[in-house]
């Protein structure tokens, strides 16, 4: 591995001067002109975190998700389709904020020499992208960065997110004992409809589905998956909108998981018609929305919240009749923006324990690892399900003492196959909350009634400085500025079932502040005061 061919090809690739790069949750996003050096330093990156990792393939993934079209985005997958260890993400920081080419390179030596990786050793990354057309500038910048490093490369070219995820985690396992499934796009889709049929058990799916792809990857990639679905077999009938890749302008606009949530309504077009069923992936396909246009009440939805309690709910059951209720433990895992309403119904009703974190979901992700059955998801739809190694080895060597039992076990090893276990995959999501209703037997109607939403609002609030607020109590408490959460503390106890907290956005210079109470007047009313506070104490 030489300087100076690192140096020259980094001269190729510019950082835009006087910007202050930071890597987060969702990597490194802006706007798509903006990252053209910085994904060639997240190359160098990745290719460090492979020899760290004795050779072993680290995934790159290029998308901005829900965000407009103009964005883009890189982040770092870890060998096991986890999201990038946190330590390291200080190193990226570090790493894309180096001033020139030559204090770029120096930090490079430094790091590997800290770390005590042979740059000598091969190394190995995997990419994939979204639909977006910046997408292909930054594919080649990575390039120039791992042929610079001297490491091994595959290109997946158009992918979900989630399946990169997967990928990089079969890359890893092939031709062990705990191989994740096969190293290609069908072999996603053969492992996923495979474990579909399995779980179902000779149910079928009741009512037709569509899905609106936010005309993003997921529209190419579950039409896809459809075309190998034998859905004379499994009753699923899909019909897929929102799928125009063609126009990049177009992504996200007016559809996808994100407006359904924020907006709290369906897209404008197509129109749902009441009493048909529908869901929303975003424009990397990694959250899930479930609504229907009830004939009566109108617009309906079923958010994150909605599919972690259908999961927890279902799961918990066929514990109990397999016999291993108390050999597991199952958790529910929530952010602050969870509905109180679902964290009571957990609880209270399903008695399983809940955990609250920080929002991001490598947060919910690490919590989850701590059950033997972890259920996480963001009110977002952004979630899954993991089964500990103790868990699935339980599914499939507990002898079954009844043919209840056997179907019980039978049906949560298909989940634990079925539920991608490397990160939130909307197309995944969708196929088990299908299973689900078709062994309950549920229409949207009866998993809507399980129970009631406390009314919420979000609202975003722009300060001069997102800097200077902190939280504390896993995001639900502002530390500061002093004196702010002893004004929203104020103003929640004027107000029946009232809860509010703001925190700063992970992406742009705001705050976020959710409120909920008793009617929806009043959690309007509620989190418009919180907004006029926040506003005050943020410089503005």
């Amino acid at each position: 591995m030489d300087r100076d061919t690192i140096i020259a090809a980094s001269k190729k690739h510019d950082i835009v001067p006087g910007r202050v790069y930071k890597y987060g949750t969702a990597g490194f996003r802006m706007s798509g002109e903006l990252l053209d050096g910085v994904t060639f330093r997240v190359g160098l990156l990745a290719a460090l975190r492979s020899r760290k990792h004795n050779g072993q393939a680290i995934g790159v993934m290029i998308t901005a998700s829900h965000n407009p079209a103009v964005d883009n985005g890189v982040k770092i997958v870890d060998p096991m389709g986890d999201m990038l260890e946190q330590e390291w993400e200080a190193y990226a920081t570090n790493l894309v904020n180096a001033p020139s080419h030559d204090e770029l390179v120096e930090y490079f030596y430094k790091l590997a020499e800290t770390l005590k990786i042979d740059l000598a050793a091969p190394g190995k990354v995997i990419a994939g992208r979204d639909t977006r057309p910046s997408g292909i500038t930054l594919i080649t910048a990575l390039a120039d960065s791992l042929a610079a490093t001297n490491t091994t490369f595959n290109d997946y070219k158009i992918l979900t997110t989630p399946q990169l995820h997967y990928l990089t985690r079969c890359v890893n396992t092939a031709g062990t004992p705990g191989a994740y499934g096969e190293v290609s796009e069908a072999g996603y889709y053969n492992k996923l409809l495979e474990a579909f049929d399995r779980a179902l058990h000779g149910r079928k799916v009741s009512g037709g589905l569509t899905v609106d792809c936010a005309n993003g990857v997921g529209g190419p990639k579950l039409n896809e998956l459809l075309k190998r679905l034998d859905s004379q077999k499994t009753g699923l009938q899909v019909k897929v909108v929102n799928d125009d890749v063609l126009r990049p302008e177009i992504l996200n606009l007016d559809c996808g998981a994100d407006f359904v949530k924020t907006r709290q309504r369906a897209p404008p077009n197509p129109k749902p018609a009441p009493g048909d069923r529908w869901c929303s992936l975003d424009g990397d396909a990694d959250r899930l929305i479930y609504y229907w246009v009830d004939p009566e009440t109108g617009f309906f939805m079923l958010d994150g919240d909605r599919i972690a309690t259908l999961a927890a709910s279902f799961i918990a059951d066929l514990s109990r009749s397999a016999g291993i209720d108390h050999q597991l433990r199952i958790g529910v895992i929530q952010t602050a923006y969870a509905n109180g309403a679902s964290t009571k119904y957990v609880e209270q009703h399903l008695q399983l324990p809940v955990v609250c974190t920080p929002t991001g979901v490598k947060h919910l992700h690490h919590a989850a690892c701590s059950f033997d059955i972890g259920v996480y998801f963001e009110a977002n739809g952004h979630g899954t399900v993991l089964f500990s190694p103790t868990a699935i080895q339980t599914f499939k060597t507990k002898a079954p003492q009844s043919p209840g039992q056997k179907d019980a076990l039978d049906t949560l090893s298909a989940l634990a196959d079925l539920i991608n276990q490397t990160v939130g995959d909307a197309i995944s999501d969708m196929l088990m909350v299908e299973v689900i209703l078709a062994h309950k037997g549920w229409t949207m109607k009866d998993w809507a009634l399980t129970y009631k939403d406390l009314p919420n609002r979000l609202v975003r609030v722009e300060v001069g400085n997102k800097d200077l607020f902190q939280t504390t109590d896993a995001e639900r408490k502002l530390s500061h500025p002093v004196g702010c959460q002893e004004e929203i503390d104020r103003e929640v106890r004027k107000y029946t079932n009232g809860r509010s907290f703001a925190r700063a956005s992970g992406t742009e210079n705001a705050c976020r502040v959710y409120a909920e109470a008793a009617t929806r007047s009043e959690a309007d009313e509620l989190a418009k005061k919180v907004a006029v506070n926040v506003r005050e104490y943020g410089g503005h």
